[in-house]
């Protein structure tokens, strides 16, 4: 369906029983990310959850009408907290999206029935780790000026993006399948104005660390242990500074362990949740 939330039309899909607790999960990648991505991970809570997945402002399918900022795209998932008349909510978010998670429970700790975050940060200081990963590498060979067109915001055309993306999905899987790397870039949506602002705009002032501790909402926070981008050492500190977080690591992953290890994942994921709102 589509909903105007904040002046925009946002691509929504919602699964599950219209009187279930509310989980609204945001999709990673900024600019190169969808809907897709958080249905599969979350949809198979639909048996316990009204699972909210959607395209953020000027991603996937929705209308981009900026700021793409941390800030709006928070304030949108509060819009979409609204439209199902939730009073609090399961927010959820992998890589990118766990950063938006993240900003919506300061902004709105009130709202935060739980969090669920996978493979992200609470500052900018990962990309120093990512570049450092990047150099010592010796899977894929780096074209540094196009490694670096995509780090700072750069691109010119979706296409552009499209190509710098297929370039970096080797450095996310522990174990790189070239053919299902090529099949997700095919499967991608790609929207290089989103994409360029997140790195433009939004990483040098992004730094939640000392708002933190003021998040008291029960949060599972999952890393790979072979993640590249968001390495384990940016979940630690999340955990470290969230007062009521648990860490797990799932030893056989990368950035994505939800895909990875998918059983391990959901159950350690309905395990959890299970405890936090039970049914």
């Amino acid at each position: 369906m589509d909903l105007t939330i904040n002046g925009a039309r946002l691509v929504v899909e919602v699964l599950g029983d219209d009187d279930a607790p509310v989980l609204i999960a945001h999709h990673g990648g900024g600019g190169i990310g969808s809907l897709a991505e958080p249905k599969a991970t979350f949809g198979p809570l639909a048996d316990r959850f009204r699972v909210v997945v959607f395209d953020a402002r000027g991603c996937g399918l929705s209308e981009g009408v900026p700021p793409y900022s941390h800030e709006q795209w928070a304030a949108d998932v509060e819009g979409l907290r609204e439209w199902t008349g939730a009073e609090e909510v399961v927010v959820a978010g992998g890589s990118y999206g766990g950063f938006i998670a993240l900003e919506y429970a300061v902004r709105y700790p009130g709202r935060v029935r739980a969090m669920v975050l996978r493979d992200t940060s609470a500052d900018g200081s990962n990309l120093e780790l990512a570049f450092e990963n990047a150099r010592n590498q010796d899977r894929v060979e780096i074209d540094w000026e196009r490694f670096n067109r995509y780090w700072h915001g750069e691109t010119r055309s979706d296409t552009d993006l499209k190509e710098l993306w297929r370039d970096l999905i080797p450095l996310y899987d522990k174990e790189y399948d070239p053919v299902k790397a090529d099949a997700a870039v095919e499967a991608g949506i790609y929207r290089h104005e989103a994409h360029n602002w997140c790195f433009q705009h939004n990483w040098g002032s992004y730094d939640l660390k000392a708002d933190l501790p003021a998040v008291t909402a029960p949060t599972l926070v999952t890393v790979g242990r072979y993640d590249w981008v968001t390495p384990v050492s940016s979940s630690e500190t999340i955990a470290e500074l969230l007062p009521g977080s648990e860490l797990v690591v799932f030893e056989n992953s990368g950035h994505s362990p939800q895909v990875e290890e998918r059983e391990l994942f959901q159950a350690t994921m309905r395990e959890f949740l299970d405890r936090v709102v039970p049914a």
